[in-house]
């Protein structure tokens, strides 16, 4: 699998569900936190500024999901990204 141009492929990385108050918050119940960390596993022929394997950081609304197999990723341009580790 390949990214094209200005696109970037991502796998999702599950962070453990933090404690607030004594109460466990969910992936989908943590509207705080707006920003999904992921790893890139493909980069387009035109992205500058990351590469494969880098942690990232993007917006939870950009992109698109495609499944591949029984693998879910993450298909979003690299302006989506807000941080690299």
């Amino acid at each position: 699998m390949q990214a094209v141009n200005y696109y970037i492929v991502v796998e999702n990385i599950k962070v453990e569900p933090k404690k607030v108050g004594g109460l466990i918050l969910t992936e989908k119940t943590d509207t705080d936190n707006r920003y999904i960390k992921a790893k890139i596993l493909s980069i387009g022929n035109l992205v500058k500024g990351v590469s494969e394997n880098d942690i990232v950081y993007y917006d939870r609304h950009a992109g698109h999901s495609i499944q591949v197999k029984d693998d879910l990723y993450k298909v979003i341009q690299v302006g989506d990204v807000v941080l690299v580790e």
